[in-house]
């Protein structure tokens, strides 16, 4: 079931076009009003697509009934949870058959700042991809443990060594995509559904030649609810990076041969 008003044309002032922040939910009924409100307010201009997997806590339903109170606001509902990656691929789908110009990725818990998407989108005008990157100058995290910023610094040093992709923060999550890049990464054929969707869109886009661009950004952890990150979701994102690295090396030696 989908929400959607007939007939909602929103235009960015900046000339990007039309503009839609896509925020997956799973049990976020203690963030998701606040985030939605937060996002309403930061840029005006946008819609708002929550991509509900069948949340047990009533995030669907708190959705619904912010967006029968504002035609900028839409809710996707799913019937499974799925993972990550399936919810964008399903949201990327939405936006595109309404025409959409500018789709953002956006978490619910509040980790990814609204205040600072109109820092990203203004970034977007000479990029085709926009990531709000914790680690490069001027990024942060707060209140994480020692150990989460070593497990994800980690994981973005692997990321950039196994794949040669020359970013920072491949990992993040808080990114801005033209409809254009989209349609050119082939979405497809993207299996990955944890967290390593993101390396893999970003991977994507830089072996297509596509500019992509890191804005720095605070990232703070949630204050309420808990995290979806687990053991499967790391072992799945080493495996993916892993099949793809040595791919790509075995690829280069039959090619010199």
């Amino acid at each position: 079931m989908d929400s959607t008003a007939a007939g909602d044309a929103v235009v960015d002032p900046a000339g990007l076009g039309r503009i839609v922040v896509i925020i997956p939910t799973y049990d976020e009924a203690e963030n998701i009003e606040s985030i939605v409100g937060r996002v309403r307010a930061s840029v005006p201009a946008a819609s708002v697509l929550v991509v509900d997997d069948s949340s047990p806590d009533g995030t669907g339903d708190i959705a619904d009934r912010i967006a029968a109170a504002d035609d900028h606001v839409h809710v996707l509902h799913r019937t499974a949870k799925n993972g990550l990656g399936a919810a964008y691929i399903a949201g990327f789908g939405w936006a595109a058959e309404r025409g959409y110009d500018v789709m953002v990725e956006m978490d619910a818990d509040g980790s990814h700042r609204p205040e600072e998407l109109p820092r990203l989108l203004a970034a977007l005008a000479d990029a085709d991809l926009v990531i709000g990157a914790r680690w490069v100058r001027g990024g942060k995290v707060e209140n994480w443990p020692r150990s989460r910023e070593v497990l994800s610094r980690g994981a973005n040093t692997y990321a950039k060594l196994m794949l040669g992709v020359p970013l920072s923060d491949a990992t993040g999550g808080f990114r801005a995509f033209r409809a254009a890049t989209l349609a050119k990464i082939d979405l497809e054929g993207v299996e990955s559904r944890g967290y390593c969707f993101q390396i893999d869109l970003a991977l994507r886009a830089v072996r297509q030649g596509l500019r992509v661009v890191e804005v720095p950004i605070t990232f703070a952890d949630r204050e309420y609810g808990e995290s979806k990150m687990s053991r499967d979701v790391i072992a799945e994102a080493a495996l993916r990076v892993t099949q793809w690295g040595v791919a790509a090396r075995v690829a280069r030696l039959r090619g010199r041969r």
